[in-house]
């Protein structure tokens, strides 16, 4: 089995890029351990070397994102790279991790050699102006949504139907959801850049703390925004309410959720937002503007602005009934099972 990505972990102990992708491929070497999986990333790790990341096969390219000539090499170098693979391995199938360059890729490849491909449109790529739909020209019995959300997202802007939804799950981990004290009441996390809209997190705890004076929030990541959501927390007056940690492992991100009751989510666009099931497993209550699914997920309540978000996360904060106990809407083995049968392993 081939992965196409535009980046994976340099190292194991690289923990923070793309978690959920992480957790996906060694979940594919768990419950197949007799299915050989070969990666090839194409822009990161920023060095050009083969290796082993938990005894699966990653080979890097350090694209870079370079353009032009650059861009040319280094489709040349992922083709011959695809047709050793093949001739050595003979290729089950492939998997895109986003409709991007990567899916142009391994369509034209997979074409040309009969093989079966699909790709894991994850976010973004369902958005309009993504120049890789018109390029690539994939089926939809080639593209996999992440959500119920994508499915429909790419459908509307490109009248193509994602024939298959799979979502995200969770690596089941029982330490993970031991018991510990939750003296947080509020938590987020996620890169700090605008689409994200960590300033409603900000105004969300001012609002609370009107009503709760000793109200502790903590928010996760790292970013251009930094210095304007100090400055708005300094604002508010919140620097005895409100940490800000910097980028964390996920670990370490997991292991603070933990400790919080209420998880806030207020990004304007999501695929599925991992980071929230993941949060419900642990415990903690969640809020987000985003509806991944059309199912109801236990826990997880979506709201249509930052005003009904103030109005749930106190109401949560306040019923002394609300319920912290973990929940778990996908598995992550549940994810692997649906991907692979679309290859018929």
């Amino acid at each position: 089995m081939v992965i196409l990505t535009p980046g994976f972990p340099a190292s194991e102990a690289d923990s923070t890029c793309l978690p959920m992708q992480q957790n996906f491929v060694k979940a594919i070497k768990e419950n197949h351990p007799g299915l050989n999986i070969i990666i090839l990333s194409f822009q990161y790790p920023y060095f050009v070397k083969s290796y082993s990341w938990f005894g699966i096969q990653v080979m890097s390219f350090n694209g870079q994102n370079k353009p032009g000539l650059a861009r040319q090499l280094l489709r040349m170098k992922l083709n011959s790279t695809l047709k050793k693979i093949h001739q050595a391995h003979s290729i089950a199938g492939i998997i895109s991790f986003w409709y991007g360059e990567c899916a142009w890729v391994g369509k034209r490849f997979a074409d040309k050699n009969k093989l079966k491909h699909v790709c894991w449109i994850l976010g973004q790529d369902a958005r309009k102006n993504n120049k890789y739909v018109k390029q690539a020209g994939l089926k939809a019995t080639e593209l996999v949504a992440l959500s119920d959300f994508i499915q429909d997202e790419f459908e509307r802007n490109y009248l193509v139907r994602p024939a298959f939804v799979i979502p995200p799950g969770i690596q089941i981990d029982k330490s993970q959801t031991a018991t510990k004290q939750k003296d947080i009441e509020l938590l987020a996390a996620g890169s700090l850049i605008p689409l994200k809209q960590f300033e409603i997190f900000v105004e969300t705890v001012a609002e609370i703390k009107k009503t709760l004076p000793d109200v502790k929030a903590v928010l996760i990541g790292d970013g251009p925004e930094k210095n304007k959501l100090q400055a708005l927390i300094a604002k508010h007056d919140l620097q005895s309410n409100i940490s800000l940690t910097g980028e964390l492992a996920h670990s370490d991100v997991l292991q603070w959720m933990q400790s919080a009751k209420v998880f806030l989510h207020p990004s304007a666009y999501e695929g599925f937002g991992v980071v929230c099931i993941e949060a419900l497993y642990v415990g903690c209550r969640v809020i987000s503007f985003c509806k991944p699914m059309k199912q109801k997920i236990e826990h997880w309540d979506i709201v249509n602005n930052k005003d009904e978000m103030k109005e749930k996360a106190l109401g949560l904060l306040q019923d002394a009934g609300t319920d912290f106990t973990a929940a778990l809407p996908f598995r992550m083995d549940d994810t692997v099972k649906k991907m692979l049968e679309l290859f018929s392993i």
